[in-house]
């Protein structure tokens, strides 16, 4: 097939034209540093402070809430670093779930060496937290709890309001990682009761290496960045302008009228998770049905392995990817899908494919012609199905 077919949306994102025509300006012309006094450099500030008011209207917050930041990761570091090292004196526990990407459960791994302790709240089968096993974790010394606001494998919303609502009554500082909703689902942080959110540009047709976290005014929080006075004294380093117009212009446009291209998504998604349940035998959907996000979809067919579907899906044009972790050199399947009960072997067979505003229903009715044949040509190849 010569047309390439990006199904990977959850990986990164096409970047919008309109977004490479902000950013063009602040690459060429208006190069000028924001931190400097002429008439050039006030053009990058007041494009900075342009943006910075588009993130903060994407998810209701106040401009002077929002941190530019290098991306998803580094949101992520900050966030749970810097509360836990501030506010040390309180306590040394925090909350989060066995099925967080691996820029919180690492940064969690990381803060066991300095004294604190971490519980991982386990999921149920359809990837959501047990809100009444959250209430049971929290104790006295609880100082964050970190909760992804939707999950990048398989797709589940959490429980964001519910939790949000005991942390405020437990006085406890609530962190989503919201890389994967943001631009996706409609999000207010005021009407959700959360104090930082972490979210990333390349996820929602923005430029790559940009982000931003949201810091709720009087949220107590150490710097992780030293240096220059930029970003309120919050974050030291020169301002990427260009990039940081991208992800205002990217936000913009993502969330402007958000639940009327959400319906065009959720029929798209729809069509493929019914047609890949019903015309491949022995295929798991994973993830709750209902909430999950808009263009998230993630099965696992049983007797083979997602890396040999990956392969042959790029030899018939498609991008996708595998919830398996095999794919960057480990045996090891997915942490999630493990988290969901599902037995090793049938979790190397996963396959995640992720939709954006750029697929259309003939992209997906190609996927449902070729990836049964795909399914069952590794069936007929795999000695797993002969011991079942």
């Amino acid at each position: 097939m010569d047309k390439t077919i990006y199904l990977d949306n959850a990986a990164t994102t096409k970047i919008d034209k309109e977004v490479i025509k902000a950013m063009l300006p602040y690459l060429t012309d208006q190069y000028g540093n924001p931190s400097s006094i002429y008439s050039l450099a006030r053009e990058s500030k007041k494009a900075i402070e342009s943006s910075r008011e588009e993130v903060a209207k994407a998810i209701n917050a106040k401009p002077n809430e929002i941190y530019f930041t290098s991306g998803g990761t580094e949101s992520d570091n900050w966030a749970i670093k810097g509360i836990a090292f501030a506010n040390e004196n309180k306590g040394k526990h925090i909350i989060t779930t066995n099925i967080e990407h691996h820029a919180v459960l690492h940064t969690c791994k990381y803060l066991k060496k300095y004294g604190f302790e971490v519980t991982y709240l386990p999921v149920k089968e359809n990837g959501i937290v047990d809100i009444n096993e959250l209430r049971k974790a929290i104790r006295e010394d609880t100082i964050l709890i970190s909760v992804m606001f939707a999950n990048n494998e398989i797709g589940s919303i959490q429980p964001i309001k519910e939790i949000g609502k005991i942390a405020k009554e437990k006085g406890i500082y609530f962190h989503t990682d919201a890389v994967q909703a943001v631009g996706k689902i409609p999000i207010d942080v005021n009407e959700l009761n959360i104090d930082l959110l972490s979210l990333s540009g390349h996820k929602l047709h923005g430029p790559k290496s940009i982000g931003a976290l949201y810091i709720k005014n009087g949220v107590k929080i150490s710097n992780m960045l030293h240096g220059g006075g930029q970003e309120r004294k919050m974050r030291a380093g020169t301002e990427n302008v260009p990039s940081i117009v991208g992800l205002g212009k990217a936000i913009e446009i993502a969330t402007e009228n958000i639940n009327e291209k959400n319906e065009k998504i959720i029929e798209l998604r729809d069509i493929l998770i019914n047609g890949l349940l019903e015309k491949i035998p022995d295929t798991i959907l994973n993830g709750d049905r209902e909430k999950r996000l808009p263009g998230n979809v993630n099965v696992c067919f049983k007797y083979i392995e997602g890396e040999s579907i990956l392969l042959m899906l790029d030899m018939k044009g498609v991008c996708a990817s595998s919830g398996s972790a095999c794919t960057s050199g480990s045996l090891e399947p997915s942490h999630v899908l493990l988290a969901l009960g599902l037995e090793h072997e049938i979790a190397h067979g996963s396959l995640r494919l992720t939709l954006s505003k750029y697929n259309t229903q003939k992209d997906v009715k190609y996927l449902l012609e070729i990836l049964p044949e795909i399914v069952q040509k590794l069936r007929d190849m795999s000695p797993l199905i002969n011991q079942n």
